[in-house]
């Protein structure tokens, strides 16, 4: 079972930038789609972005395109989200997700392993 660490949250001020990384612990890490959600308090889990195995190609949620971007490096098991621009509303406990079929999901249900999540604190 692979096993995801994120980190690289924190307290930002509103239009700063933060990068989250997650390690994952699995030496098979290239065949899993790779995928970060939020959750905010009282809300449900929501997507945020995806990538393909290669990293080729990746799908955002409406509310971060252009101002997220999600990455990897699979020699180094990592997965990343660059985030710029970033709002109040952004403010999120940040989960990374594996998925083991090789098809593009937003759902969180669709995935197999989670990470522990890292707090993003963004202020006005």
């Amino acid at each position: 079972q692979v096993q995801l660490v994120e980190s690289g949250g924190g307290l930002v001020q509103a239009g700063g930038s933060l990068r989250l990384s997650c390690a994952a612990s699995s030496r098979t890490f290239s065949s899993y789609i790779m995928a970060w959600f939020r959750q905010a308090p009282g809300r449900e889990r929501e997507f945020v972005a995806t990538i393909t195995r290669s990293g080729a190609s990746t799908l955002y949620a409406e509310s971060v395109k252009g101002r997220f971007t999600i990455s990897r490096d699979n020699a180094k098991n990592t997965v990343y989200l660059q985030m710029n621009s970033l709002k109040p509303e952004d403010t999120a406990v940040y989960y990374c997700a594996a998925r083991f079929i090789n098809t593009i999901a937003s759902s969180p249900s669709q995935y197999n392993a989670w990470g522990q999540g890292t707090q993003v604190t963004v202020s006005s």
